[in-house]
């Protein structure tokens, strides 16, 4: 017996519908993900040192920007907090000076890898970013003097979530007072995140 035309069409309809709306919450779903796999891809992308990669996910003019505010505004902190003692002063007003160099340092994968296990700049002079665990950084070469960050603590808790509709953060709470802070990643269209910022102060 041959079904209607009409009879067919009906019976394909709701099929087409789950068919769609299944569609519809996959993409939303994976919209939703969007910033918790950027934030994955950029770790393993710097902590294996693959510039090409950590470039797609980092937006280095702002995070230099975002870095000389921060390190500048807590170093100028730890002046107001140590105007007492002058040799604190003297170290902190050195400190403002090698800003610059500080910036160039953790604006590179070794330093977005460092911002990501939970070594953020302390703003000592001559600091460079601390290797990753899965890295193996290994031991200074002789004769080297510059400041390694130093390594996450036991017990070093973060947490990720959205700020805002375009805002997505990565906040590390170590136990420290002033050492919590967080990574910033700002949306970019509907599925690409980069980070942009960081916060010293959280």
């Amino acid at each position: 017996m041959t079904i209607p035309k009409r009879t067919q069409g009906s019976a394909t309809r709701p099929l087409l519908i789950t068919l769609i709306v299944v569609i519809v919450i996959a993409a939303l779903g994976f919209i939703y993900a969007s910033p918790y796999l950027a934030v994955n891809n950029l770790k393993r992308a710097a902590d294996a040192r693959d510039a090409q990669t950590v470039n797609q996910y980092v937006d280095f003019p702002a995070l230099r920007d975002s870095l000389k505010q921060q390190v500048g505004a807590m170093l100028t902190r730890r002046l107001e907090a140590d105007a007492g003692n002058k040799m604190a002063t003297i170290g902190a007003v050195i400190g403002v000076t090698l800003i610059g160099p500080l910036v160039d340092a953790y604006a590179t994968p070794d330093g977005v890898a460092a911002l990501l296990n939970g070594m953020p700049p302390r703003g000592t002079p001559g600091e460079q970013p601390s290797a990753p665990p899965a890295a193996g950084g290994g031991a200074p070469a002789a004769g080297d003097t510059t400041t390694q960050a130093s390594a996450p603590p036991p017990g070093r808790q973060s947490t990720a979530g959205y700020r805002s509709l375009n805002e997505f953060v990565v906040t590390y709470r170590r136990g420290e007072g002033n050492a919590n802070y967080s990574a910033i990643f700002r949306r970019e269209g509907l599925v690409t995140w980069k980070l942009a910022a960081i916060n010293l102060n959280e």
